[in-house]
């Protein structure tokens, strides 16, 4: 395993995909962008994912990430957000693989353990942690924040992986 990465971490919505750039050396991760691709609801579907694909492929193009860590699917009890959940990961899926990045997949549970200690955390405590973990001097939003800690559960994974 390579000592230095740099990870586009990405929390996939149709209105509200949040994503990150991250850093790690040695050890060592620092967040270089985050933001988030907020479409307005006048937006067209289709709009909607065309924007999230090119907003991707833009920050890719930028920081020449190696890889792109997910939040994986979620159970949700409408068919109608299912299918909208899906297309936006498909469109996320979709602009990592047109730029050869490798992708993993996280649950959002998952995540939440990692970075907060409990799976059923709030937004709010997740943000809350990821300025703390590293050290920023603003809170991200909350979709940016599930984004950075959807890459910081990556990294961590990575890390336990090579231990074995």
């Amino acid at each position: 395993m390579a000592s230095e990465e740099i990870l586009l971490a990405v929390d996939p919505s149709l209105r509200g995909t949040g994503f990150a750039i991250l850093w790690r050396d040695a050890g060592k991760v620092r967040c270089l962008h985050f933001d988030v691709v907020k479409n307005p609801p006048k937006l067209s579907h289709a709009g909607c994912l065309l924007e999230i694909h090119t907003r991707l492929g833009d920050a890719i193009k930028q920081f020449h990430p190696s890889a792109m860590a997910v939040e994986s699917v979620i159970y949700v009890q409408s068919f109608a957000t299912a299918i909208t959940l899906g297309s936006a990961r498909g469109a996320v899926l979709l602009a990592a693989a047109h730029h050869g990045l490798t992708i993993h997949e996280y649950a959002p549970r998952r995540v939440k353990q990692a970075v907060v200690g409990r799976g059923g955390a709030q937004k709010t405590q997740v943000s809350f942690m990821i300025r703390s973990i590293l050290g920023l001097t603003v809170t991200p939003p909350p979709d940016a924040a599930d984004a950075i800690a959807v890459g910081l559960t990556h990294f961590q994974t990575a890390k336990l992986s090579a231990l074995r």
